[in-house]
């Protein structure tokens, strides 16, 4: 098994640090069109953090075994070397970004994801606001694994990639020199993420790298002040109620669909999919045909 350092674990100290020097600097240099801070929302952002550790421990004792036996089956083996941990970081970020783009489009996925959206704060604290159902996401890594890669260098690469998006998190860093932007993900690439109007909705997916977004036709860039938050927001700091409130929307969703059509449509879809909506958009489409 190769001997790689705990990326997470090794980063919490500049996490605490970074973030105590973002409020100190909201404090004293307050933007009044920024959605800054506020109590009860961070706390709720690190609660969800902190519960996101132990749970997907939980999680990645039935994915390692699923990984590890992939891995076993598999006769490709790709070394880690200093020259191939690069190329496996640039593999995970591509498939991080279509991971993160699925999760978006498909209503099951984004019961997980919607909660790292649910602030309507934009500030380093979101970005601990991490899912509880993070079973979703090991699918689109199992390609990895039979292509060679050992399970324990995918969550290095992996680790590597969630702690870079920490720093994104942020309202304090306007817009970084224009090479910085086209290739890498920054903050204000971020702010069009986390936003909620409509010109900005389910663009800029990228990890570390933007380039895949431009690649991919998802690039939107910040152009007026993002709304953060959700389309329909949640009223609430109650941890357990964030990190399943659209799971209990999908459950009734499904009690009150006529059809075994409309039941799929519900969980596979995308997230503001139904039928009279479906309906509206064919008769729309008719009378322009027309």
């Amino acid at each position: 098994m190769p001997n790689l350092p705990d990326v997470v674990l090794w980063s919490i100290p500049a996490f605490v640090l970074l973030t105590v020097l973002e409020v100190i600097s909201v404090r004293i240099h307050p933007d009044d069109d920024a959605a800054g801070y506020e109590a009860k929302d961070a706390a709720t952002s690190v609660g969800m953090g902190l519960g996101s550790l132990v749970l997907d421990f939980l999680w990645k004792i039935p994915i390692v075994a699923i990984y590890t036996t992939v891995h076993e089956l598999t006769p490709l083996r790709v070394p880690v070397l200093w020259w191939t941990i690069p190329l496996m970081l640039l593999a995970q970020d591509f498939v991080s970004y279509w991971s993160h783009r699925g999760h978006h489009v498909i209503r099951i996925l984004w019961a997980c994801h919607v909660v790292h959206h649910s602030s309507r704060k934009f500030n380093l604290t979101t970005a601990l606001r991490q899912p509880w159902t993070t079973w979703t996401v090991w699918p689109f890594y199992v390609p990895l694994i039979a292509l060679g890669v050992h399970p324990a260098a995918l969550a290095f690469c992996s680790s590597v990639n969630l702690v870079y998006q920490f720093w994104i998190h942020t309202e304090r860093i306007g817009k970084l020199p224009r090479a910085f932007e086209f290739v890498f993900n920054t903050p204000s690439h971020h702010r069009v993420h986390h936003a909620s109007q409509g010109g900005y909705l389910d663009r800029n997916f990228g990890g570390i790298l933007i380039v895949w977004d431009r690649l991919f036709g998802s690039f939107v860039e910040e152009t007026e002040r993002p709304v953060y938050g959700l389309t329909k927001n949640i009223d609430t700091y109650n941890p357990l109620r964030v990190a399943t409130h659209e799971y209990v929307s999908i459950a009734k969703d499904l009690k009150l669909a006529g059809s075994w059509g409309e039941r799929a449509g519900r969980v596979f879809r995308s997230p503001g999919w139904g039928p009279a909506a479906t309906e509206k958009q064919s008769a729309v489409a008719t009378e322009t045909v027309a």
